[in-house]
């Protein structure tokens, strides 16, 4: 479903003894339906219930320059991006292309609905007008979040730039803030590829300077998906070749992001058939872990990964 419901009152609104529809587990009157909204209320997974979760994930904190479509229920059309020219939360541009990014700071503890502001304001924006920071005062009142405006079954078609000149139509020239906000925002892009491999989503390489990384989103409960890797860790079956090595994981927005150490010398798009294999690993522990519990080795490599993980949101 796009978003968690809750019993309504006779006259369509939302009780305040009732849970809150953004799904943070408070009571209505606690959370968005507080005087302020949402804004002292931090909901752990934002992005649960869209097919896009995974990418949106990556998008927000580590992709350094990449766009997609946003598929929009109405059908409007705009781009999803990760920067934009003065870390804006969203523009539209002169060329009347509209669009929202996701590194962004933002006023409230639901990106989600922080998000939907953006998306509903740049909708409605002048041409030129660029909204630089979101929050309750962006936009009405209303409860809404990502999931009410996007597609829940729609993926992201994702596209890394080498550099950020998408900022800029293509016959025109930055000048002033937005020439030096461009000028330093290409000064620290770290060299990045989407792997494109059969069953891969959500898996990025990135040259990191000494070494190359490989950042997985992964979408299972973190619980399920530390007890997978722990049997293939179990069995040496967790590098992806004799290249790499698994680093460890860190949780972004309620979900796992393991990370494997790679051979720099390797091009990205050599990972892409690595990848996929262990993807097929993978899958294959998830499945037996329905019929087979962890062995003595199993949990131990379960705790000695446990050891490994560090949350960043």
């Amino acid at each position: 479903m796009a978003k968690r419901t809750a019993p309504t009152r006779e006259d369509g609104g939302i009780g305040r003894r009732q849970p809150c529809p953004c799904g943070s587990g408070k009571r209505y009157k606690a959370c968005h339906g507080a005087a302020g909204g949402a804004a002292d209320v931090i909901v752990t997974r934002p992005f649960e219930g869209l097919a896009a979760e995974t990418e949106l994930v990556a998008l927000r904190e580590f992709v350094p320059s990449g766009t997609a479509p946003l598929p929009l229920r109405d059908g409007g059309s705009l781009t999803l991006a990760t920067v934009l020219p003065m870390a804006a939360a969203a523009l539209r541009r002169n060329d009347d292309r509209a669009f929202v990014g996701l590194q962004v700071q933002t006023k409230s503890g639901d990106i989600s609905r922080d998000l939907a502001r953006a998306v509903e304001w740049v909708r409605t924006a002048e041409t030129g007008a660029s909204l630089p920071v979101v929050g309750p005062e962006t936009g009405g009142g209303e409860l809404v979040r990502l999931q009410d405006l996007v597609d829940p079954e729609a993926e992201l078609d994702v596209e890394v730039h080498e550099d950020f000149s998408w900022w800029m139509p293509d016959d025109v020239e930055p000048t002033g803030d937005v020439a030096l906000s461009l000028e330093r925002a290409n000064a620290a892009i770290m060299p990045t590829s989407r792997l494109r491999a059969e069953g891969v989503t959500s898996a990025y390489w990135v040259d990191a300077g000494e070494k190359a990384h490989l950042r997985w989103v992964r979408p299972e409960p973190e619980e399920k998906l530390v007890a997978a890797l722990a049997r293939l860790s179990a069995r040496g079956e967790l590098a992806l070749d004799e290249d790499s090595r698994y680093a460890g994981s860190f949780r972004a927005h309620g979900l796992l992001v393991p990370v494997w150490d790679l051979d720099r010398e390797k091009h990205a798009r050599e990972w892409d058939e690595p990848a996929a294999a262990l993807g097929r690993r993978l899958d294959e522990a998830l499945a037996s872990l329905e019929s087979e519990p962890l062995d003595a080795a199993e949990r131990r490599a379960r705790d000695g990964l446990r050891g490994r993980q560090v949350t960043i949101r």
